[in-house]
């Protein structure tokens, strides 16, 4: 399957929606603007994971097994436990392929404002200290950068797989959701 771009049309309804991208790249708010747009269901793949002081939620994979199940939903591309499981029942994957500057530019911001307003993320969770950046190889203004090119070379290899709508930039995201998703059938949610 051809990659589509941001005004090609949708060769199908799309009902289960994968969001891939970098971490920064805006995957989460673009489920919401699509969940809202489509009437789908929308699952945020984090809130399932993490659970009280960062540590994994053993139900977590039965969760997602549950709602990948159903027939309407868009979440996340991420957490590689998942992924197969997802893809083999995704029909549309979304890829925010936005330039590196871009991504890292929103990650930061993100990150910093998160720390500094103490939001709470997923089960009382917040941003690590951000002095933690320098100390922890797993901090999430470094594993940003550090997986920026093995996101991409992962998508890549999903072409053949699943219709993969590829946008790059802001500009394009905006004229995809007006455009081809928007002249497609809206579903009913669930």
């Amino acid at each position: 399957m051809p990659l589509l771009g941001p005004a090609d049309p949708l060769p199908h309804v799309p009902r289960r929606i994968l969001v891939a991208g970098n971490t920064g790249s805006g995957k989460s708010t673009l489920c919401l603007r699509i969940a809202q747009q489509r009437g789908l269901r929308r699952i945020e793949l984090d809130s399932l994971y993490w659970g009280p002081q960062w540590t994994p939620r053993p139900e977590f994979r039965a969760e997602v097994a549950a709602f990948a199940d159903d027939g309407h939903w868009v979440t996340e591309f991420q957490y590689k436990e998942v992924r197969r499981e997802l893809l083999a029942r995704a029909d549309t994957l979304v890829w925010l392929d936005h330039p590196f500057a871009m991504v890292m530019a929103r990650l930061v911001s993100r990150t910093i404002r998160r720390r500094a307003r103490r939001v709470e993320l997923w089960n009382g969770n917040q941003e690590p200290s951000l002095w933690s950046a320098f100390t922890d190889s797993e901090h999430i203004l470094r594993w940003g950068p550090k997986t920026y090119r093995r996101n991409r070379a992962r998508v890549l290899a999903l072409v053949d797989q699943v219709v993969v709508v590829r946008l790059r930039g802001q500009g394009q995201v905006e004229r995809w959701l007006a455009g081809p998703l928007a002249s497609v059938g809206r579903e009913r949610a669930r």
